[in-house]
């Protein structure tokens, strides 16, 4: 079987698509794979680690608004779909996913172009520009909320969740706690603002650094990204704050690892994330991204909020003593911590990846 991946500019499109890859590979150990992406976006970086083949187009974004910088645009998605037909037919491949971004267009556009079997998968509750242009073209479309079967069409239309929920489900706790060095009479929080980090987060977590001491059985695991990794270290000396409860990561590959040991985690609320947290049945507080298309975080994890799994504080109202109080009050109180985990866990959908690769072999049989 020959698949063409595509999907990026940020880890939540890029992800699930190497979710999926994966769990083709479970299935059909002799997959061979090609990922059509953007120099620019972060697949550019992340999918040559997977050993996956990558070749990229040019694309950008159009405006939400009538711009001379869109007529542009669309000069370079004609280019770009002349380009992605060139490297499929080169490739041959049996089925063609896509999972977001920009790049997604001229790719999944061109495979259905050419009666190549096509799938595309939705993150967020409320679709983005690409999904809901292409959704007129390809073979099926697979959405992660039961609030997104009403943007596309019902025929070709099914809820399987996201596909990281899968991936994260063959995390070892295990191997996760000897990579930090930390026993298991230690809960771990773990503090992460995406693939990219997040600058909001970073702040309130270097305001409650010098507090985490005070927290003798939990171990505190902060991601920082890797452009603020360095100034965050640096301020962390300059105040001589040095916790040792404390691990600082720019990033961390082995995310289903440190997932399946983690007793709460903060963070954005980036759908593959709140997948992944779902699945494992971790609780949270999400502090969803004010930056992001349709405000689509807050609403992810307002879902969240009203099932109990979660606890939303919104980036205007963040502060390190917000973040503190919240932190805990959920850490300080093991029944409410056990009710969040319980109603995490009944809103998961494990087996995502599994059920998109049904989809994909229904397609190409």
């Amino acid at each position: 079987m020959r698949v063409v991946l595509t999907g990026g500019g940020t880890g939540g499109h890029i992800y699930p698509a190497l979710a999926v890859a994966r769990e083709i590979t479970r299935q059909e150990p002799q997959a061979a794979f090609l990922y059509i992406g953007s120099k620019m976006g972060l697949e550019a970086d992340l999918v040559p680690r997977t050993g996956i083949p990558f070749q990229s187009v040019e694309i950008s974004g159009l405006k939400r608004k009538l711009t001379w910088e869109n007529v542009r645009t669309l000069w370079k998605f004609q280019r770009a779909v002349s380009a992605s037909k060139r490297m499929l037919r080169e490739y041959c491949p049996d089925v063609v996913i896509g999972t977001g971004g920009y790049v997604c267009g001229p790719v999944v556009y061109a495979a259905a172009r050419l009666g190549i079997p096509t799938v595309i998968h939705e993150q967020n509750v409320v679709p983005g520009l690409t999904n809901k242009f292409l959704a007129r073209y390809v073979n099926q479309v697979a959405v992660s909320f039961e609030e997104s079967l009403s943007f596309f069409p019902a025929a070709k239309t099914v809820l399987t969740g996201n596909p990281r929920a899968t991936e994260v489900m063959h995390g070892d706790a295990k191997a996760g706690r000897e990579f930090l060095g930390v026993g298991e009479d230690k809960r771990i929080v773990l503090i992460f603002g995406g693939s990219r980090g997040a600058r909001a987060i970073n702040e309130a977590a270097m305001a409650i650094a010098s507090r985490m001491e005070e927290c003798r059985d939990t171990h505190f695991v902060y991601v920082t990204g890797k452009i603020h990794y360095e100034s965050v270290t640096d301020r962390l000396k300059e105040k001589g704050v040095e916790p040792r409860n404390l691990s600082v990561f720019p990033f961390v590959h082995n995310m289903p690892d440190l997932l399946a040991c983690t007793h709460l985690l903060v963070g954005r609320a980036g759908a593959s994330s709140l997948a992944e947290l779902t699945a494992l049945g971790v609780p949270s507080i999400l502090i969803p991204s004010p930056y992001v298309t349709n405000n689509h975080q807050e609403k992810n994890a307002r879902g969240l909020e009203r099932q109990g799994a979660a606890v939303v504080i919104l980036e205007k109202e963040l502060s390190g003593e917000r973040l503190w109080e919240a932190l805990v009050s959920i850490l300080g109180d093991q029944a409410r911590w056990a009710g969040m985990r319980e109603s995490s866990r009944k809103l998961g959908m494990p087996e995502a990846a599994t059920d998109i690769y049904q989809l994909m072999k229904r397609l190409i049989k």
